[in-house]
């Protein structure tokens, strides 16, 4: 039998390329998978292609309160109590030639979406999950995403995106602590120059090269490596490791 054999996971943002590709790895090791999207149809049909016949799709919108609520009653209704929240939901508004607005050129629409989505919506499924716990300890995981724009202060990315999931950075670890006598860990992912729609925003095809030059690993990184991460990280090996970022970068930043 699975290790992770009955136990529900809850993604966010898992139609897109890294949020499928962390749904086929978890779907693979036996997890049920609760794929949410903002298109509902897409999540149905990629939650119908997970190996396993129990996975479902859910349509949300994470920056709504009373979205996630109802988001977690229908998972719970369906396949039961969520054991692992995955937050890879999020956004990157860029102008139309892929060019990120400086600070001075941001406009409060564009800030107050960028957060809405990235830190608010991240902040309302994890405050959700812990809310529903109950009296007795598990052995949960919520795993939320972050970026090496982040840690950098970006190239590609703009001084929105930065600040959102700089902000998940801090969520991640108060979480960690408030979890942890639950025997619930908290962990974070940070991607690097990842090969999915996001990075299409500001970076061409051609100037994959170029881009991959600057990564001692010298490629772009995959969401299958992503995923990777997640996986580890939802896994009983990682039952001591919280309040972490894991960098999936192929070296871009050591520290």
């Amino acid at each position: 039998m699975s290790l992770h054999a009955h136990r529900i996971a809850l993604v966010t943002g898992g139609a897109g390329g890294i949020g499928a590709a962390v749904c086929r790895t978890l779907a693979e090791d036996g997890l049920t998978v609760a794929v949410t999207d903002r298109d509902l149809a897409v999540a149905q049909e990629l939650a119908g292609q997970l190996p396993g016949g129990a996975h479902r799709g859910f349509s949300v919108d994470v920056s709504d309160e009373a979205a996630v609520r109802g988001l977690y009653d229908d998972v719970e209704r369906v396949l039961g109590p969520v054991c692992v929240l995955v937050a890879c939901a999020g956004v990157l508004l860029l102008r139309p030639d892929g060019a990120r607005n400086e600070v001075v050129e941001t406009s409060l629409d564009e800030w107050e979406m960028t957060q809405a989505v990235n830190a608010r919506g991240t902040f309302l499924c994890c405050r959700e999950y812990a809310q529903r716990l109950g009296p007795a300890p598990v052995d949960g995981r919520v795993v939320t995403f972050s970026s090496v724009a982040a840690q950098l202060g970006g190239y590609r990315s703009s001084s929105s995106y930065i600040a959102s999931k700089a902000a998940i950075l801090g969520l991640t670890k108060a979480l960690a602590r408030e979890l942890a006598p639950k025997r619930v860990t908290v962990n974070s992912v940070a991607p690097g120059l990842i090969d999915a729609p996001m990075l299409r925003l500001s970076l061409d095809p051609a100037d994959d090269a170029k881009a991959a030059s600057a990564i001692p690993l010298g490629r772009l990184g995959t969401p299958d490596d992503v995923a990777g991460a997640v996986r580890f990280l939802v896994s009983p090996a990682a039952s001591y490791i919280t309040g972490v970022t894991i960098d999936v970068n192929g070296g871009y930043r050591m520290q």
